[in-house]
């Protein structure tokens, strides 16, 4: 077998260790130590699913017959107990998100004109109030708990469940949740069986939604199972913050310890912070805490580390501090906590800096999307996303409009991608202040977070509740995490309201009237929070509002947003513009503007489709967000049959000094490149080649072709890697190209795609980047979309070599071996 290479072997490295680094959160860093009592087990495998019925109490599995459904605990409905018969459920995995497999819904009637299609805003899926037999769904688990836990504390940690739902064990109801996107946690020691089976079940609601967005439905991000003893540390209490200064750094650890036992503890807390490289840069053990019975208390410790290797883009260096508490000698708990040491400021001349050197926020807003498997994006799919991203240049990630997976953030902090972190209610209701607190608890320790936002294009962004919100909202995130500045998205009251009480004002849109913002404002740092919105579809370059397709030159935007090159401009021009994250990074379900209708199922917005296929805007980012690596990229395409003669208009984008096109071997113009702008010329097609040639001081340093093609004669298949680890949960992304003999893509392809997975794969699902396409994502044929097709294959824990394939009527086909390890 051939050696893995730094690119492969990287990707490994990064995927397991995610899933290690959230599991050693309860286990031991240091070899030599006797294990304590505390485990953390994902729970990813064995679940069953069936929908129930919003409006039919028979077919909502007897949840709710009547009005005694709460009289006494533990007698809720059957399916909530061991001994139901749940044979004829459908297995799954979670990540799980069901409205993935429901049925398009096209309106009846053209939508009310005084409001958007709710329908339309989450991409037609037939879910919510007007389909109560699909908006319901019940998951069951026999939870791995037997008698060897006795004595020992179990907790469900749940990270995301889309949405309302309610939890129960061995038929207590013992949790409701109702945001999709807040985590939780439950004790459920007290409802276990020590010596019989034990039910886990969820009956989830997705009839409302929370965005107008595509949402999804189900328990769409991580579960886990974690036993400890009666003495622990509970869920997210470690707070580690570093503080650099001139002798290194000082890292302050605040550790919360629990005693769930009739006596108090005197517990000693001990902390080691390992390097990156795994050694210890310090030690420290605590005075004695004592911790009443059913209490809990806190105790902190500063340790030193002399030379500190610094988290940044470039080298994400993670530390780790593992927490031990002991009891009579004996260690009792543990648990692991990754962090890194960094500073970060916004300034309000200067924009921000990251270790104390200025660094451009080149940011994209993303939901949590992709094709073929909706909301329930696994970790490896996560980490492609970040990849494809960082390939554009990109350094920075706005978590629109909710806070992000913790998956995503571990994937963030390896990769050296910033985030910021958003709640989804700028509300100081009871409910809004807790789904803030757990956001902030359990995040806080992320170095790839650099602030904390409030509020999107909030309605009482204006006013002075909407301050009075806001500013209370800071307070409690600044006594959780004193470290980072807090902001807010606004599309407008930029001067008034909420803007007046936040550290960093975001402009949504609006980037022309930041200068005049700034003059008025000098001491407010800021930044775009949404910029852009170029509307494109990939591959197309002729508009058709008929069959909804955009070209994919950098000029259609909707009325509130601006072009790629508009905004980009003006934020490059001045410093004290932080950067921008634009709209968006990835073309999401739901909301599908510029067309508000069907067929119309997902948005245009992304420099990349709804595959992570780039579309030519990603170019542009590309070209002057890595402007010191030399870049030409022609568009369109050139393979143009029946218009031979008519004018063909042509961009290139670079980020030298001049381009120059060459039609068919003949230059027609080297023109300069203006500092982050594009050249065109405008000539007529005659089938052969176009190319450009980009000079910097002369020098030629880049060129990008495109030729006429021949008709599709064969399917190529490409995957991102071609080593995955056999662990049941790693995955590879292949690429279907459709090709012409001389193994160039064809532009306007369109054939059926059909992938076989082999023998150790499951094929999570398919995409083709086309907006308007409305065949099943769990499936395994899928159209090509100008040329190209989508497949997620994912290990099912099988070792050894695996060949897949691809196919198409009419085509030769293509196989390919992956080797899972």
């Amino acid at each position: 077998m051939t050696p893995l290479n730094r690119r492969e072997t990287l990707a490994l490295t990064t995927t397991g260790a995610l899933l290690a680094a959230s599991a050693s959160r309860a286990a031991s860093a240091v070899p030599d130590a006797p294990a304590p009592p505390r485990s953390r087990i994902l729970l990813d495998g064995g679940w069953r699913f069936h929908l129930g019925h919003a409006a039919d109490v028979e077919r909502d599995f007897g949840f709710g017959r009547d009005q005694r459904t709460y009289a006494k605990v533990g007698v809720t409905a059957p399916a909530t107990l061991a001994k139901f018969d749940d044979s004829a459920w459908t297995q799954v995995r979670v990540p799980h998100d069901w409205a993935t497999d429901l049925p398009y819904a096209p309106p009846t009637a053209p939508p009310a004109k005084d409001r958007a299609d709710a329908h339309a805003a989450h991409g037609f899926k037939a879910i919510g109030r007007d389909f109560p037999q699909n908006s319901i769904g019940w998951y069951r688990l026999a939870l791995p708990v037997g008698p060897a836990d006795r004595g020992l504390r179990v907790r469900l940690e749940f990270d995301g469940v889309f949405r309302d739902a309610r939890v129960f064990v061995n038929g207590y109801e013992v949790a409701e949740n109702a945001s999709g996107y807040a985590p939780f946690g439950i004790d459920i020691t007290d409802f276990l069986n020590p010596d019989s089976p034990n039910q886990l079940a969820l009956r989830v609601d997705a009839s409302l939604g929370e965005g107008w967005f595509y949402e999804g439905a189900g328990i769409y991000r991580h579960v886990w199972l974690v036993k400890h003893g009666p003495v622990h540390i509970p869920q997210w209490g470690v707070a580690v913050r570093g503080d650099v200064d001139a002798t290194g750094a000082l890292v302050q650890v605040e550790t919360e310890v629990t005693a769930v036992q009739d006596r108090a503890a005197d517990v000693l807390v001990r902390h080691r912070l390992l390097a990156p490289s795994g050694t210890v840069s310090a030690e420290t053990t605590t005075s004695a805490l004592s911790v009443a019975g059913h209490a809990t208390a806190s105790a902190i410790a500063t340790l030193r580390v002399a030379t500190p290797q610094l988290w940044s883009i470039e080298t994400p260096q993670l530390y780790r501090c593992v927490t031990e508490l002991l009891v009579d000698g004996a260690v009792v708990d543990r648990v692991e906590t990754p962090f890194g040491i960094r500073t970060i400021r916004f300034d309000p001349a200067r924009g921000f800096f990251l270790n104390g050197a200025p660094v451009k926020l080149l940011g994209t807003c993303n939901h949590q999307d992709h094709a073929g498997v909706g909301s329930a994006i696994p970790d490896r799919l996560h980490a492609w996303r970040i990849e494809q991203l960082q390939s554009m240049g990109s350094n920075a990630w706005r978590s629109a409009h909710n806070p992000p997976a913790e998956a995503l953030l571990d994937l963030c902090d390896a990769k050296g991608m910033l985030m910021i972190d958003e709640v989804r209610l700028n509300s100081t209701s009871a409910e809004g202040l807790d789904e803030m607190t757990r956001m902030v608890r359990r995040d806080r320790n992320h170095p790839c977070i650099i602030a904390w936002s409030v509020g999107n294009e909030e309605p009482q962004q204006g006013t002075q509740r909407g301050a009075h919100i806001s500013a209370e909202m800071r307070r409690r995130i600044l006594a959780l995490d004193p470290t980072r500045p807090i902001t807010q998205a606004f599309d407008n009251a930029f001067d008034t309201g909420a803007s007046r009480v936040v550290d960093v004002i975001g402009f949504n849109y609006r980037t022309d009237q930041i200068p005049a913002f700034h003059a008025k404002f000098p001491d407010q740092p800021i930044m775009g929070t949404e910029t852009g919105s170029t509307v494109a579809t990939r591959g197309a370059y002729f508009n058709d509002a008929a069959a909804h397709v955009v070209r994919a030159y950098d000029t259609e935007h909707p009325w509130w947003a601006t072009t790629a090159e508009e905004w980009w401009k003006i934020a490059d021009a001045n410093p004290y513009v932080a950067g921008g994250f634009i709209w968006t990074g990835f073309d999401y379900r739901g909301e599908p503007t510029p067309y508000s209708r069907w067929p119309s199922v997902s948005s245009y917005f992304g420099a990349l489709d709804l595959c992570g296929f780039p579309k030519d805007n990603y170019f542009y980012y590309r070209a002057w967000w890595r402007r010191s690596e030399p870049l030409v990229h022609l568009l369109p395409h050139w393979t143009w049959p029946g218009r031979e003669g008519q004018p063909i208009e042509i961009w290139a984008y670079g980020n030298g000094d001049e381009i120059e096109l060459l039609v068919n071997g003949r230059s027609v113009g080297r023109k300069p490149l203006e500092r982050n702008g594009h050249c065109a010329w405008t000539v007529p097609y005659a089938p052969g080649r176009i190319e450009a040639i980009g000079y910097a001081k002369g020098r030629r340093v880049a060129r990008d072709r495109r030729e006429t093609t021949g008709p599709a004669v064969a399917v190529r298949l490409v995957a991102d890697r071609m080593r995955i680890a056999a662990d049941g949960r790693d995955l590879a992304i292949l690429t279907a190209q459709i090709v012409d003999r001389a193994g160039r893509i064809v532009p306007d392809a369109a054939d059926a795609v059909n992938i076989d997975p082999g023998a150790g794969l499951r094929l999570l699902g398919v995409g083709n980047g086309d907006p308007t396409c409305i065949l099943p994502d769990h499936a395994s044929t899928r159209p090509a979309f100008h040329g190209l097709m989508q497949a997620i294959v994912q290990s099912d824990g099988r070792a050894g070599a695996i060949q897949a394939g691809a196919s198409a009527p009419g085509l030769r086909g293509d196989a390919i071996t992956l080797v899972a390890l």
